[in-house]
């Protein structure tokens, strides 16, 4: 039987995603409290991998068992044996030809930017921060050049395996409330570390360093080491994942990316 989860978690303690030596990954987490479950070992397989320091609000994962639990038991059961930043939300049977990252036609990704002097001390490992007034209207027509499909190699991270740079960006999008800057991406996938240089080209164009039109230009180069410095991971959100609804998945992007925003803002209005 395959099953697929959906899962939040806080990556401020974890070493990204993926499986470390160490044990120190989200996949590791969740795969021994699964497998305490299942009663035997147990491999997941996710939409997306996210960075160390990354969170999710709406991961995607599928693993095989043979063991025969109901539904709730992949939930409060698993649960059970996660820590207590890290949630399964929902589990559901899939058949299977399904699969968390090859089923998936799209990705969001929110990230939470604090604008002041001073740093969050609340938002430390939730919001990235900087410290120079931005230009939000300079920012928000800067990311308006990354929609439609780009090469994005000035956007990669030099050890970024993809076979293509090529990606079809959806949705990029700016966003002001109060102190923070909520920018927001939709793409068919992602480059490791792009969304995250992405926001720092942007933090350097809302700052004045340079002009809206320098995206494009970054887009057009190609070059990694003309783009600005790569931005903290401390803000950045997964937030959806886009399936076909054949799939009977009980989330959809869309009720992810709302539920990311009105997150954000129980965030901002506890400090404001």
């Amino acid at each position: 039987m395959r099953v697929a989860l959906g899962l939040a978690y806080d990556g401020a303690n974890f070493c990204g995603w993926q499986s470390q030596p160490n044990g120190g990954g989200v996949q590791d987490a969740l795969e021994l409290a699964i497998s305490s479950i299942a009663q035997h070992q147990v491999r997941v397989h996710a939409a997306g991998r996210t960075d160390t320091g990354v969170h999710a609000h709406c991961q995607v994962v599928h693993f095989d068992t043979t063991s025969t639990r109901p539904v709730t038991a992949w939930v409060r059961g698993v649960n059970a044996y996660l820590p207590e930043t890290v949630r399964v939300e929902w589990a559901h049977e899939v058949d299977d030809d399904f699969h968390a990252r090859f089923s998936a036609f799209s990705r969001s990704y929110q990230y939470l930017l604090y604008n002041a002097p001073v740093a969050p001390a609340l938002m430390a490992t939730k919001a990235g921060w900087f410290h120079l007034p931005l230009n939000g209207e300079a920012m928000s027509e800067a990311a308006s050049y990354l929609i439609g499909e780009h090469d994005f190699s000035g956007f990669r991270a030099s050890e970024c395996q993809a076979k293509t740079a090529t990606r079809h960006m959806i949705k990029s999008d700016v966003k002001m409330t109060g102190k923070y800057f909520i920018f927001e991406f939709t793409a068919n996938a992602f480059l490791q570390h792009q969304v995250r240089n992405m926001i720092g080209a942007l933090v350097y164009i809302g700052k004045g360093a340079y002009p809206p039109v320098y995206m494009k230009e970054l887009l057009h180069k190609r070059d990694r080491t003309l783009s600005p410095p790569t931005f903290s991971p401390n803000g950045l959100y997964l937030t959806g994942v886009g399936y076909d609804p054949k799939w009977g998945l009980p989330i959809n992007q869309a009720d992810s990316q709302q539920d990311i925003q009105s997150d954000s803002q129980s965030h901002i209005h506890v400090l404001i």
